[in-house]
């Protein structure tokens, strides 16, 4: 296969300031220190610099850069509450920031393009684990309806311009995760930042009981974010839709979407227990049962990733502990 990271390669990241871009930044970083023939120039562009929902100012940026190998990292994500209060921000800014990359990529001759969906694109009821073939065989989660469809108009658009134009696009449609730069935000968190926000509080205030959302029986599969990074390198290296040896579905078609995740679940209660337990809560956990839980199970298929031989490598109470670890209490 060839070795892309040994070519002088340009690697635009976009979105390289949040959960996702700065742990794939980590990832790519460490790569080149520790391998003298791993050589290329990154370019990680802040808002300031880089308007990713200006068409103008992305086009005028990628002739002037023209980078060999784009990583779209970049995305508005939020909690249930906040997908549900916010849907158009959530619709209309996430497709401005997709199209605007991945036109101006196809358009300067990018190399290799990866785009970063999520899990939530399947639909609320679907046989489990989910595999990528599940996609659009039924009725999207309300409450996360609109960045649903903004994340699978981006897959599409890449599978459309790898059909029509033979543009090199992947994409990687991740489980939960979570991890160093996540948003613990009371509101807009996702469900580990969220309960780790509250029993770090609570302990700190020294609190009888910790109230969690909806009823804790739902099951989730969550991964630690330097998983996903990994990932995203491996496929870079590894993954070519084109060879006869790629993932293909039940009928014999190459995909062009892979899940990635670690193939276990676990129920929110549980989940709940375990972070209680790592921050050292005594108190009572309760549940208030009038926010909404969300699809009842969401579990991915793993298997075309793993075969194509990569594989989650921490352990999700390892994960938990250096998350809580590391986390500034005070900025919470």
């Amino acid at each position: 296969m060839e070795k892309i990271f040994e070519n002088n390669q340009t690697i635009f990241l976009a979105g390289a300031s949040g959960m996702v871009g700065s742990a794939i930044k980590r990832a790519l970083l460490k790569m080149r220190s520790n391998n003298k023939k791993v050589k290329f120039n990154l370019l990680t562009p802040t808002r300031k610099e880089l308007d990713l929902l200006s068409s103008y100012s992305v086009q005028k940026w990628f002739a002037s850069y023209k980078p060999t190998i784009v990583i779209l990292a970049a995305a508005k994500v939020g909690g249930i509450v906040a997908n549900s209060d916010y849907p158009v921000d959530f619709l209309l800014e996430n497709i401005k920031i997709q199209t605007n990359v991945i036109e101006s990529a196809f358009k300067q001759n990018a190399k290799r393009f990866i785009f970063l969906g999520s899990s939530c694109i399947y639909p609320k009821f679907t046989t489990q684990p989910i595999k990528e073939e599940s996609l659009l065989d039924n009725k999207l989660e309300k409450t996360n309806e609109s960045y649903a469809i903004a994340k699978i108009t981006g897959l599409k658009l890449c599978e459309a311009l790898r059909s029509q134009y033979n543009f090199d696009a992947i994409s990687l449609m991740p489980t939960n995760l979570y991890g160093p730069n996540d948003n613990y935000h009371p509101l807009n968190n996702h469900v580990i930042a969220g309960l780790i926000r509250k029993f770090l509080i609570a302990k700190r205030d020294n609190l009888t009981s910790v109230t969690c959302w909806g009823s804790g029986s739902v099951l989730r599969e969550f991964m630690h974010v330097d998983d996903l990074a990994d990932a995203v390198i491996y496929c870079l290296q590894n993954w070519y839709p084109s060879n006869e040896t790629a993932p293909k579905d039940s009928e014999g078609n190459s995909l062009s979407h892979l899940n990635v995740g670690t193939g276990k679940d676990i129920s929110i209660k549980r989940l709940a227990k375990k972070i209680a337990d790592f921050t050292n809560f005594k108190g009572e956990i309760l549940w208030d049962k009038s926010f909404p839980d969300g699809t009842p199970r969401k579990i991915l298929d793993v298997s075309m990733i793993n075969k194509l031989g990569w594989e989650a490598k921490i352990d999700l109470d390892s994960g938990l502990i250096k998350t809580i670890k590391d986390l500034d209490i005070s900025h919470l």
